[in-house]
């Protein structure tokens, strides 16, 4: 019985070195916004920044196509928030990205085929709607991240700068 259990653990032991390791993040990227005036680095509080198709309608997370959350929802991005406490040097709910909107998805979105609407609630900004590309994409687990880096052109995990235009009766 000594030897069974022995060469089991010798077995055990040796399957465990062969497996890759999982990340926390393991089939979900995020796409992150900035967005904020000209000549100015916070980023404005109160903005409704969703997901649209070309012709700017909201696209539906049916049977979570797009992401494992919100199923049979629109895709809208909610703000990253505080979770130290005042006294505390700030820490962020999403600790890659500080003051930003967030939106998670699956790694195999397809970014290229969507946009995101930027909605100002109090009308002191002009509507935007931007293409998304793959490299707007934050990939969060290693290996995706490694391979992304032996590749050419703009890199991922950067956020979404979005630089916004009062309106015109908002200018003063």
């Amino acid at each position: 019985m000594k030897i069974k259990t022995a060469l089991f653990f010798v077995f055990c032991s040796l399957f465990s070195f062969g497996q890759v390791p999982h990340c926390g993040f393991d089939f979900t990227s995020y796409l992150v916004v900035k967005a904020h005036e000209e000549g100015k680095s916070d980023n404005i509080t109160d903005l409704k920044i969703s997901l649209v198709t070309e012709s700017g309608e909201e696209v539906i997370n049916e049977n979570n196509k797009y992401s494992w959350k919100n199923g049979n929802q629109p895709l809208v991005f909610t703000k990253n928030y505080l979770i130290s406490k005042p006294e505390e040097a700030p820490k962020w709910f999403f600790p890659y990205s500080e003051d930003t909107y967030l939106l998670s998805v699956t790694n195999t979105f397809p970014a290229a085929d969507f946009y995101i609407k930027i909605q100002d609630a109090k009308g002191i900004y002009k509507e935007q709607i931007l293409q998304l590309q793959s490299f707007n994409m934050y990939i969060l687990c290693s290996s995706e991240n490694e391979r992304q880096a032996r590749s050419f052109g703009p890199r991922s995990n950067n956020p979404i700068e979005v630089i916004l235009e009062k309106n015109k009766k908002n200018t003063k």
